[in-house]
């Protein structure tokens, strides 16, 4: 009866490390047709925060947040959006490349050591060629033994065209396949992320475990985003979230919480991964926290404004 209970007790705890572990769990994520599996095969899928700019909320860059994010919101996946070119004096990756560099890896090695999923994110709306091959050589070369990681090589394309950004993406990609052969990486796409349909005519080719970005803000974007995205999965293209919330798409205005629910719900049914935007304490909508909320995470419920309630019980009631 002993023996029994040890290895029942042992199977019990094993199965809580795992779930606290996701990457554990789940192990080297790969692309296989449109949806992203597991080490084992099976179908997985990541539901998690961003990080607000690092050029503007540092602060809440650290280890301790990411514990927070994994532990009280159960996020199995965090995404750390290194400002590039906009943000406070001395914080951007342009200049102060150091700086920024030491926020991604704060944030990307606390997900490690929580044993959750992480997306470094080049947050830009502009090509910088020579800049994000230099950073993804280097980030690339740092994690190429971390299952835990993503790399997202363009957030947000504005008014760039779909060659333009599938040329500068396909370098990227040359870059960190260099270093790293199986990390998933992330592909932006024209309008900030919503011409999907463009990519799904001419994808990138030549590389495995390629996925393609769309962001939404559901109080903005609606059923044609959606049915654009339907689209491109049937031609064959895999999707990542990357960035969505229940607002209007400049971050503010009042959460739509309706259509954000058709959203969640969409998302669900085709096994989509997701990312919410964002952790920052901004004076907006789409900023989750407070001004009173701790850098390091332990937030009570005074500390969240409404999206960030909302999110974290989306969370905390699908990632299981």
């Amino acid at each position: 009866m002993v023996q029994h209970f040890k290895i029942a007790f042992a199977a019990a705890m094993l199965s809580a490390t795992c779930f606290a572990q996701p990457v554990k769990e789940h192990g080297q994520l790969s692309v296989k047709g449109t949806q992203l599996t597991d080490s084992h095969g099976k179908h997985v899928m990541l539901r998690g925060m961003s990080y607000g700019w690092s050029s503007f909320w540092p602060r809440f860059y650290n280890a301790g947040s990411v514990k927070w994010l994994k532990d009280d919101w159960n996020a199995n996946i965090v995404r750390a959006a290194m400002g590039v070119e906009v943000g406070s004096e001395g914080k951007t990756y342009k200049e102060n490349p150091e700086f920024a560099k030491k926020c991604v890896t704060d944030v990307v090695d606390g997900a490690i050591k929580e044993g959750i999923y992480v997306i470094i994110d080049w947050h830009s709306h502009n090509i910088n060629l020579k800049e994000a091959k230099d950073f993804f050589n280097e980030m690339s070369k740092k994690y190429a033994q971390q299952p835990n990681v993503i790399y997202e090589v363009f957030n947000e394309p504005d008014e760039e065209t779909w060659p333009q950004v599938k040329a500068y993406s396909e370098e990227i990609i040359k870059v960190i396949r260099a270093n790293d052969p199986d990390n998933i990486i992330l592909v932006g796409c024209p309008h900030w992320d919503q011409d999907i349909n463009l990519p799904a005519e001419d994808p990138i080719k030549g590389y495995d475990n390629l996925m393609y970005t769309v962001h939404f803000y559901a109080a903005t974007h609606k059923q044609e985003l959606r049915d654009r995205t339907d689209d491109a999965i049937k031609k064959g293209l895999p999707i990542f979230i990357s960035e969505s919330a229940g607002m209007e798409a400049t971050g503010d205005g009042p959460l739509n919480e309706a259509e954000w629910q058709r959203w969640i719900d969409w998302m669900e049914n085709r096994g989509l991964s997701w990312i919410t935007w964002s952790v920052s304490d901004k004076d907006e909508t789409c900023s989750v926290l407070e001004k009173s909320a701790s850098s390091t995470g332990n937030w009570k419920e005074k500390d969240l404004k409404k999206s960030g309630k909302k999110t974290r019980e989306y969370l905390k009631s699908l990632n299981r």
